[in-house]
């Protein structure tokens, strides 16, 4: 029996997800620690550098889906993962503040070929009925890049230096994943001769989808109330997501040392990439809003956890609350815009709403930081995220309306 060739699509994005969101999302969690811990420089100041490289990333989003069309998913993405490697590199070799500032350039833009827009238009072309799933599947690898890497970076990190990890890494991270972009992200559905799903030709919807002659504009989907509460919901979202992420490690190396620290990641990460697979596979026809809000609850409570508790009885189940949540916040936006939107503006759709949250959630880990040093602990910003994400809760079910389809 023939594998659909979309199932390998999915398996190559996972693994592209694995090794991205290891470098370009929970390396910086890491990154934070030790160059804290090594130069004793403020925990705001690399924040705000960490910081730079999500805004930098926001910027080029939007531009992804235009990149995809004129060079193709495959080059675009291959040339995302060199960048980001020099970038990682540049953060290792900082030897003064700024020039932290300067590695977020690079490291910042080849996030943004390769974080969750870029896996979502890899995968998306060809999925419809099974899209769901497909992107539950193949964003596990960002839950995996959490579970490898994070204890990966601290353990090669604390053998072999922070520049030779950064080294070694990224060559083993370019060899496998070089192949792998240029065999299985170049093929489309079209020049397979197959429709979303494996058809055997372009389904009713994809034909209807095709005539259509343009995109809705950029100012029309401003106007749109389900446009505006999914993207303003989902920024704040990853804004508090990413900011307690980004200082997960601090947080809790002091209480359980820094081993213990990158294994909650690791607990988390596991935790998202069980409830991501449920979620996919058990979602049918529910209200993917109301799933969102309680999504965003959830992690809430465990985040509330996180911000008082100081003994593993109270912090492993924020952690476990927190990490269940992590993974939906990347696959419900796509989801969501899947249902309210016509199928030729999804693509547009998720790059903008992805722009956004970056656009936002890059000044979490400065925020966050700016907050640990006027109080002078982790309880009042995490205790900020929870209820920013109690609040996105709210606003992601405002945006309810009749569906696309």
């Amino acid at each position: 029996m023939t594998v659909f060739f979309g199932w390998k699509v999915v398996a190559a994005a996972c693994v592209i997800a694995t090794c991205a969101f290891g470098f370009g999302y929970f390396g910086p969690a890491v990154f934070l620690d030790v160059l804290h811990t090594q130069h004793g420089w403020p925990v705001s100041l690399i924040s705000a550098a960490i910081t730079v490289h999500f805004l930098v990333s926001a910027l080029l989003v939007p531009y992804l889906p235009d990149a995809h069309d004129r060079f193709g998913i495959a080059p675009v993405t291959l040339a995302g993962v060199a960048i980001l490697l020099v970038g990682v590199l540049g953060w290792s070799l900082a030897t003064d503040p700024w020039q932290l500032f300067v590695a977020a350039l690079p490291s910042g833009t080849g996030w943004a070929a390769t974080s969750g827009a870029a896996i979502v238009a890899m995968v998306s072309p060809w999925f419809d009925r099974r899209r769901a799933l497909g992107l539950g599947l193949a964003l596990n690898g960002a839950s995996i890049g959490g579970i490898l890497f994070a204890p990966l970076w601290v353990f090669v990190i604390s053998v072999a230096g922070f520049v030779e990890a950064a080294v070694l890494l990224g060559v083993a991270t370019l060899a496998t994943l070089g192949p792998l972009i240029w065999r299985y992200l170049r093929p489309t559905p079209e020049s397979l001769g197959l429709a979303p799903d494996g058809d055997a030709g372009p389904s009713g919807e994809h034909r209807a989808a095709a005539r259509q002659s343009s995109p809705a504009r950029f100012a029309s989907l401003m106007q749109s109330r389900p446009f505006v509460t999914l993207t303003v919901a989902f920024a704040l979202g990853m804004f508090a997501q990413v900011g307690i992420t980004a200082h997960i490690v601090t947080r809790l190396a002091p209480l359980v040392g820094a081993d213990y620290a990158a294994g909650a990641i690791s607990l988390q990460t596991a935790c998202a990439m069980l409830g991501r697979v449920f979620l996919g596979a058990l979602l049918g026809r529910a209200d993917r809003r109301f799933v969102a809000a309680a999504n965003f609850a959830i992690q809430a409570c465990g985040v509330s956890l996180l911000a008082v508790g100081s003994t593993a009885i109270v912090l492993v189940p924020g952690c476990i609350l927190f990490g269940l949540g992590i993974g939906s916040l990347l696959l419900l936006p796509p989801l969501i815009a899947q249902r309210d939107f016509a199928p030729i503006d999804v693509p547009r759709v998720v790059a903008l709403v992805t722009a956004t949250n970056q656009a936002v959630f890059a000044f979490a880990p400065v925020s966050l930081g700016v907050l640990r040093e006027l109080s002078g602990s982790y309880a009042l910003p995490f205790l900020t995220a929870a209820g920013i994400q109690l609040l996105a809760g709210v606003i992601v079910v405002l945006g309810r309306g009749r569906a696309w389809s």
